[in-house]
C-alpha cells in the first residue's frame, strides 16, 4: 500500500473486492462441466478458501499465526462437512 500511496484501509477494501471477484470466477468454473477431475478442482477450491481465511477481518493470519486462523483452517480442511 505504501508504494502506491494508499492507506491500509484502502488496500484492504481493494483486496476484499479482488477476493470477491475471484470467488465468482471459481464458482463459475466449478459449475461448468469440464474434463478436469473433481478432486483437482477441490484442491484449488480449498487453497482459495484457505487464502480467504488467512486475510479476513483485516488480519494477516499468514504472518501472524497466533490469530484464530489456525482453528478456522482446521475446521475448514480437517473437520469439514461434506454436503
Amino acid at each position: 500500500a505504501k508504494e502506491y500511496g494508499a492507506s491500509k484501509q484502502e488496500a484492504y477494501v481493494k483486496f476484499r473486492k479482488e477476493v470477491k471477484n475471484a470467488w465468482k470466477d471459481i464458482n463459475k468454473a466449478l459449475l461448468r462441466p469440464i474434463e478436469v477431475p473433481i478432486f483437482v478442482l477441490e484442491r484449488i477450491l480449498n487453497l482459495a478458501r484457505t487464502m480467504d481465511t488467512f486475510f479476513q477481518d483485516e488480519e494477516d493470519g499468514y504472518t501472524n499465526s497466533n490469530t484464530k486462523c489456525k482453528d478456522i483452517i482446521t475446521l475448514l480442511l480437517v473437520d469439514s462437512v461434506t454436503i
